[in-house]
């Protein structure tokens, strides 16, 4: 979701990427050692008071666990600027040390592989204010405009530990689910992902709103929003949708939100079931832009077509929906039901996400749109660094993951050149790894697979490298010959070409390769830029 403004921002992140010195903290985050490994967490049970005057927090993550080797320590993760007030095991309270955000933990015993454990992490404190969310994490206090409180939270990247105790890594998501039970000050109400399981008045100012999530979470995605907000529900071809926004926006809300029918259309068509259907679908009004919290999207596009009434692509086409509602559902199905283990692969999550919204654009509007708006997105990438960034160290690759990353994805449609097999290969990725934590090399093996092509070189390219490939032609002896510019030595992806208004398919690699072709003059040749994103300057 992070990628708006990436333009503006480009130089000045990419000075900082390539300067950036990575640290024991950041090892200690995104890596993953012993103290990580050594167990597997089954469920979160989050129970937090929230005081928006004080803007604090305060309750506990009660945390199962699944031992996978014998240990006697395990690391949870906490920002170091919340106080840990306690840990119980056993009923009994357990030492620990805190190394900037990692909290190590010592148990009196060791825990035996394959046993069942849990803990209760107590602990309070303010939580980091984002300054700029969701670009940057933290809690979002704001006032509606009748005064009311509206808090929110967004920690993708940054880390869900900057509001609450967990094991602070993709590669582990609770595997049955979490609750999240939140006390808030009595006429506010907390929305969280699932389905509310009920709420109780505290007779201490306090109501508690209890949420349950039934499928695994990403920990990022674990969420809270707190506001004067009223539900609209609907039953569409058997799926629930609910929609939490402020009581004055209900009528807009009845009205943009119609939307959501045909998207849940073209992607369930394209991409398979919604993968959360006993935890519903829900839009959250949120006093930020928006964020993929699973199965409780989070909405600040003010109920107006584009991206905050602006097209991204230039093409007009962006203007023809909400870019939230599509985007942030599309990550539904690419980033919550299919993670990437370290955020170094979160293309993974955003290249199929941002392709999601031309596929939405191709069932609404036909395929020359969607080609249209895709391509349209060439304005938007940097080529500065590559796609996937450092593993271990809690760091994403560059922002052109999002539309460099869609861009690639329309390319290998027309390499497979077969539409049937595409939306096949599609569908058969999504339903592969539903539910599943992946990496790149699992994409490329399914791709590879699926295609029956090598297209291991093609992937590194795209993904490795800073430069698309660049295609160059010549005439020898009356007939055409071609060849990648590439950094990948085995890079050979086959193109097409008109020659006098006629389509044919090449197969550069990156010598120059003969094709049994006439052709007079290089100028009879068109290039299919539109079909493949390359280099041809």
């Amino acid at each position: 979701m992070k990628h708006f403004f990436r333009i503006a921002l480009f130089l000045l992140g990419t000075q900082f990427i390539n300067a950036q010195k990575f640290t024991r903290k950041d090892s200690l985050q995104g890596g993953l050692h012993q103290e990580r490994t050594c167990f597997d967490v089954l469920r979160y049970d989050l129970n937090i008071k929230v005081n928006p005057d004080e803007r604090s927090i305060v309750g506990y993550n009660n945390i199962t666990f699944k031992v996978v080797t014998n240990t006697s320590k395990i690391q949870l993760d906490l920002f170091d600027n919340l106080q840990i007030d306690s840990l119980v095991f056993n009923s009994k309270k357990l030492q620990y040390k805190r190394e900037f955000n990692a909290v190590f933990i010592d148990f009196p015993e060791v825990l035996k592989v394959n046993s069942e454990q849990s803990l209760f992490f107590y602990y309070s404190g303010k939580p980091t204010v984002a300054k700029n969310a969701p670009w940057d994490g933290g809690f979002i206090f704001k006032k509606d405009r009748n005064g009311k409180p509206w808090i929110a939270v967004a920690c993708q990247g940054v880390g869900a530990s900057i509001f609450y105790p967990v094991k602070d890594s993709q590669s582990d998501e609770p595997d049955y689910g979490a609750t999240i039970k939140v006390a808030v000050p009595n006429g506010l109400m907390n929305v969280s992902n699932g389905r509310l399981t009920g709420s109780e008045d505290l007779k201490n100012g306090y109501t508690r709103w209890d949420w349950e999530v039934k499928n695994p979470i990403n920990t990022y995605s674990i969420t809270i929003n707190i506001g004067d907000y009223i539900n609209i529900h609907e039953n569409y071809k058997g799926l629930d949708l609910d929609y939490y926004v402020l009581r004055d926006n209900e009528t807009a809300a009845r009205i943009q939100f119609e939307e959501v029918k045909p998207m849940m259309d073209c992607f369930q068509s394209k991409f398979g079931t919604y993968p959360f259907t006993n935890d519903s679908y829900k839009l959250v009004e949120t006093p930020y832009l928006g964020m993929e919290h699973q199965s409780a999207v989070a909405y600040g596009n003010k109920f107006i077509k584009g991206y905050l009434g602006s097209d991204r692509t230039g093409t007009g086409i962006g203007l023809l929906f909400d870019y939230i509602i599509i985007h942030e559902t599309g990550h539904e199905w690419f980033g919550n039901s299919i993670s990437s283990k370290d955020i170094a692969d979160m293309w993974i999550h955003e290249r199929f996400t941002t392709y999601s919204e031309a596929v939405y654009v191709e069932c609404q509007y036909g395929y020359e749109k969607g080609q249209t708006y895709v391509n349209g997105l060439k304005r938007n990438v940097g080529n500065e660094t590559p796609i996937i960034g450092p593993f271990g160290v809690n760091t994403e690759g560059s922002g052109d993951m999002y539309d460099k990353g869609a861009l690639f994805l329309n390319t290998l449609r027309h390499v497979v050149n077969d539409d049937a097999k595409w939306w096949k290969m599609l569908l058969n990725y999504s339903e592969t790894f539903r539910h599943k934590i992946i990496d790149t090399e699992n994409v490329i093996t399914f791709f590879n697979t699926e295609s029956k092509m090598d297209l291991t070189p093609v992937f590194d390219q795209y993904l490795r490298h800073i430069a698309i490939p660049k295609l160059e032609l010549r005439i020898n002896k009356g007939k055409l010959q071609s060849r990648w510019i590439a950094d990948e030595v085995k890079f050979n992806m086959p193109v097409d070409v008109k020659i006098n208004g006629k389509k044919i398919r090449i197969n550069p690699t990156t010598k120059w390769t003969p094709s049994k072709f006439k052709v007079k003059s290089i100028e009879s040749i068109e290039l299919m830029t539109n079909d493949f994103y390359i280099n041809i300057d």
